[in-house]
């Protein structure tokens, strides 16, 4: 099944994280994907409050991933921009995070694709500055 969202500010993007966020269940595994500046960190915020995880969250861009534990829900945050070869996950611990009792939110997932659960929910974000600077198309499958 795909859903599709089309967003028009920074809040409304925020918004359908939150709600997603308040939707997640244990040992979800949600994979965030588009290019630089489409918003990813803007969603991750939203559904990291969506957990009730009220501190900052930004992304875990030089550290690769990010755990809060004050939600309803551990949230473990990936950014993986930055990982040279898929190894490098076995490194982090990354079997823990993907199959444990928290909800994973992995951004730049495409670069990690042979490791992701085959039940993992992909959310693409999209930008089209003819549709004005701030419109998302946001795709979830």
């Amino acid at each position: 099944m795909t859903e599709i969202w089309e967003t028009g500010s920074p809040e409304e993007t925020w918004r359908i994280g939150y709600d997603m966020g308040k939707c997640a269940s244990p040992g979800q595994v949600c994979c965030l994907d588009g290019d630089l500046g489409v918003g990813k960190t803007v969603f991750a915020q939203g559904f990291a409050a969506g957990l009730g995880i009220s501190g900052p969250v930004n992304s875990p861009t030089f550290t690769i991933l990010q755990v809060y534990e004050d939600g309803r829900l551990p949230l473990y945050h990936f950014d993986v921009y930055r990982i040279g070869d898929v190894e490098e996950m076995d490194e982090i611990g990354y079997e823990d995070c993907f199959y444990g009792d928290g909800v994973c939110l992995i951004e730049w997932s495409e670069r990690i694709r042979e490791i992701l659960p085959e039940t993992a929910v992909h959310i693409g974000i999209e930008k089209d500055v003819e549709r004005g600077f701030d419109y998302r198309r946001i795709t979830v499958r």
